[in-house]
């Protein structure tokens, strides 16, 4: 008999619980629903994880980690600045039509933690989670680009944030892929009118999201 470790069980439970969420809802990813899914006795959950609401940290990050990041896919040595964030955005977009289930799950989760008793946490980290990809990705793209921001980077990342998820939202409703792009490539155009040149190359760092 195969014996696993205790990381590779948490890892097939999260997969699993993705699995059963994504077919029957996240009402009905009972504990029993779970372990079934993924082929391992009832003890196994308890043995990997204290709570649910730890299991639904694991399998949001899990599902931020594959589908949410912004891939800085390779661009021209030339490339201004608007060029590469375009080029980054349609690589974030082409993540989000390879995987739409995992995309619709995450706005399930949010709606479900911030209703269920106890799991508001579970919705505001989620947040935080995807807040932090956006700081993120707006210091990358700055350093690559040598530029810098006219707006607080925090404050930018919120737009950004906001906006990507109404677009992500709408488009999960109505799978227009031609006017989902136009409305992205509207965003590219406005986000490369608020940079500016750095003098020395070199962009100012943000701040992290606190934790709350």
């Amino acid at each position: 008999m195969t014996r696993h470790s205790a990381d590779e069980r948490r890892e097939q439970l999260v997969e699993a619980t993705i699995r059963v969420m994504i077919r029957d809802g996240v009402g009905k990813a009972t504990t029993r629903a779970i372990v079934a899914e993924a082929g391992l006795p009832l003890g196994a959950f308890h043995y990997c994880f204290r709570s649910k609401r730890e299991l639904l940290h694991g399998v949001i990050e899990r599902i931020m980690l594959r589908a949410l990041a912004f891939p800085l896919v390779p661009t021209a040595a030339d490339a201004s600045p608007h060029e590469l964030i375009r080029a980054t955005l349609h690589g974030y977009w082409d993540r989000v039509r390879e995987r739409p289930d995992e995309h619709q799950l995450t706005y399930e989760l949010t709606q479900y933690a911030l209703r269920e008793p106890g799991l508001a946490d579970v919705a505001r980290r989620q947040y935080q989670h995807y807040l932090q990809v956006n700081i993120d990705y707006l210091q990358s793209v700055a350093r690559l680009a040598g530029i810098r921001w006219t707006t607080e980077i925090p404050a930018l990342a919120r737009y950004g944030l906001d906006l990507l998820d109404g677009l992500t939202l709408h488009w999960l409703i109505d799978r227009d892929d031609a006017r989902a792009l136009v409305a992205l490539d509207m965003y590219a155009t406005h986000l490369a009118t608020l940079a500016v040149p750095c003098p020395d190359g070199v962009s100012e760092p943000a701040p992290a999201v606190p934790e709350r």
